[in-house]
């Protein structure tokens, strides 16, 4: 049997005349930027989480760069970040002149908690950034109580936690901000690149829309040195579609990563566990094992897709070689342990008991 990590065919065939439709309705008018459809896509996406913002932009790395440049944020500045995080996250610190701090994760959750951060502030600290890392949400309370007691602000990574919650409050608005990706890989998932900042502060709301806009709120009139970065009608509109699967689409991602946690019971497999007070909405059934590698290619070996998130630690990436980035040990654990399991909408019942069997016979020699 071959079980890929991830495919998009059994979810795309069920709205494919949905998206076909969209398409014609989009080519029909001739506006493809800035036109009806991302106007109804933001209002929609800013009322599914809560927020009374959405503004929708080229990718989910520009929804943070623009986002903490409407903040203020630049050079002589630090931001705090985890760890562990994808380099997109650091990439737009550095993006708009800030420095990258980093503070590891909660073992359990590998998600930012409260720890770490009061020894990594500093009186050039401006900002937090929590990422929702795999679908579940980092720990919104002792993260937002910290960055009270430090007038911090706070910008949430919402790239993979598309409908997760804390306390029963989505992520992405608890602080100043919510980033979200709309890669194709993500739980929302556009054909294409895609981003959206949620908001429920009105300047926020309007500085990133001109940022984005060439720095304007109104052609040829350019209050800032913006860059281009706008979600495209064709991508807001199948957004809109797959927006109102999106519950769906987690249910059943729950679904399968109930499956995995209820029948694998290997001693050498570290399972993922779910926080307290919080919804884990599964883009990625994150695993650690001492001998990843081994385990990767046993897993292959059976034709069973899995994916190496983050292999190389952002202390270690060359990119970062000068800045002389903390190497914390937690990240560098899991960077050399972790290993996605195969998580899609489609995923069968026979699929997943394959990779469980599979999972739970491997053993190191």
């Amino acid at each position: 049997m071959k079980v890929p990590f991830a495919t998009f065919d059994r979810m795309h065939a069920e709205v494919r005349q949905e998206m076909a439709d969209a398409f014609a309705r989009v080519y029909d008018t001739g506006w493809f930027i800035q036109g009806r459809e991302c106007e109804a896509f933001e209002q929609e996406f800013a009322a599914y989480n809560g927020a009374k913002h959405a503004i929708g932009v080229a990718t989910g790395l520009d929804a943070i760069r623009l986002a903490l440049e409407a903040l203020g944020i630049g050079p002589g500045d630090e931001v705090i970040i985890p760890s562990n995080t994808f380099i997109a996250t650091a990439l737009a610190v550095s993006a708009v002149g800030a420095s990258v701090i980093l503070v590891d994760p909660d073992p359990v959750t590998c998600n930012m908690c409260g720890t770490g951060l009061e020894e990594a502030v500093t009186p050039r600290t401006r900002a937090v950034i929590p990422v929702h890392l795999y679908g579940q949400s980092a720990q919104m309370d002792e993260i937002m109580a910290f960055a009270n007691r430090h007038k911090l602000f706070v910008v949430e990574d919402c790239a993979q936690a598309h409908g997760a919650t804390f306390q029963g409050q989505k992520v992405g608005t608890f602080g100043d901000a919510g980033c979200f990706s709309f890669y194709p890989g993500k739980n929302l998932g556009a054909l294409g690149d895609g981003g959206a900042v949620i908001t429920n502060r009105d300047d926020i709301a309007q500085k990133v829309r001109s940022l984005g806009n060439y720095g304007s709120g109104e052609k040829y009139h350019h209050l800032y040195k913006g860059l281009n970065s706008r979600l495209d009608e064709m991508q807001a509109a199948f957004l809109r579609i797959k927006l109102r699967h999106l519950d769906a689409y987690n249910r059943e991602r729950d679904a399968a990563a109930q499956k995995y946690l209820a029948g694998i019971h290997n001693p050498l497999i570290r399972m993922p566990q779910v926080g307290p007070d919080r919804t884990h909405i599964w883009h990625i059934f994150s695993i650690r094992c001492r001998t990843r590698d081994d385990l990767h290619e046993y897993l292959a070996a059976k034709g069973i897709g899995t994916v190496s998130h983050y292999p190389v630690a952002i202390a270690d990436q060359p990119a970062y070689a000068r800045e002389n980035l903390l190497r914390l040990p937690l990240a560098e654990e899991i960077a050399a342990t972790e290993l996605g399991l195969p998580m899609y909408v489609g995923i069968t019942e026979q699929e997943l008991q394959y990779v469980i069997d599979a999972v739970n016979a491997y053993k190191k020699e």
